[in-house]
């Protein structure tokens, strides 16, 4: 699968003046008539995957949230991820604007103003290194991204050849709200990347990528490893119900992530996040 979508980007190179068109896998086409010099990101994983793939320079506006590099917070902000500012996105001229799918309902005024609309697919682990292939193909990087693609893949196998070996895996649960309580479930690159790590998803009964998770299933589940987002405080709650009839708080398996960015930010920093889980996890006996 990924060997072939290596294979896809590297015969999708354009040629620089021909127009180039674009397949999302949510099967929508659209065409932009190249060269490909001024793209709007509508959320932050994109932005990471311009620069990434050489095409940073092109990036002329971004949502509020972009915070990495360093240089996108420095462009105009136009979005964020529950609204679009039509206006301020027609008045940067851009050859096409990005986003993704769950930003579908937003970009209809775009598209009504004939604006090339590219929404891409973010829950799964193959969705990373599909947006970077394509971003790169869009804007004329599509070798680079190829080469960006390769080496994240040699860096992931030295990763996962560190992991522990163990008789059982320690289940994990992570918290991405507790009010109410939100988790990922199966489907979500970041469960990929938890058994990857060599955990296993407390909440893989979930079919969903990202879902609202009952305390009884919790207490039910008797999760190992609690890992938490930074913004959502889970210090603050430990000692209430459910948390406090937990064997992993118990036990002080409670993690934070240093920078919710690598782990929960489906973009080219992944590696980073799956070092963590993997250190993480390594501490945890079982």
């Amino acid at each position: 699968m990924i060997l072939r979508s290596v294979l896809l980007g590297a015969l999708l190179v354009s040629t620089a003046c021909a127009p180039v068109r674009i397949t999302t896998t949510t099967q929508t086409l659209t065409t932009v008539t190249g060269p490909v010099n001024r793209v709007v990101s509508l959320v932050p994983s994109v932005t990471e995957d311009l620069f990434a793939v050489g095409a940073g320079s092109e990036v002329v506006g971004v949502s509020v949230f972009n915070d990495y590099p360093p240089a996108a917070k420095r462009l105009p902000q136009v979005a964020t991820f529950a609204s679009v500012s039509t206006e301020r996105i027609v008045a940067l001229h851009p050859d096409v604007v990005v986003g993704i799918v769950a930003q579908a309902r937003l970009v209809g005024d775009l598209r009504r103003a004939k604006v090339p609309t590219l929404l891409l697919h973010d829950d799964g682990y193959d969705d990373i290194f599909h947006n970077l292939l394509e971003l790169g193909t869009v804007t004329g990087h599509a070798a680079d991204a190829v080469a960006f693609v390769q080496r994240l893949h040699a860096r992931t196998a030295a990763i996962t050849a560190t992991v522990k070996r163990r008789a059982r895996k320690p289940s994990v649960f992570m918290v991405l709200g507790t009010a109410p309580i939100f988790t990922v479930g199966r489907g979500s690159y970041i469960d990929t990347l938890i058994g990857m790590a060599g955990g296993r998803n407390a909440a893989s009964d979930v079919a969903q990528p990202y879902a609202r998770y009952s305390a009884e299933a919790l207490l039910a589940r008797q999760p190992d490893v609690l890992i938490a987002d930074p913004d959502i405080h889970l210090d603050s709650v430990l000692g209430q119900a459910p948390w406090n009839a937990l064997r992993a708080v118990r036990e002080h398996h409670v993690y934070v992530l240093p920078d919710a960015a690598i782990l929960e930010r489906p973009g080219p920093r992944y590696n980073d996040g799956l070092a963590w889980l993997v250190a993480t996890l390594a501490r945890v006996p079982t």
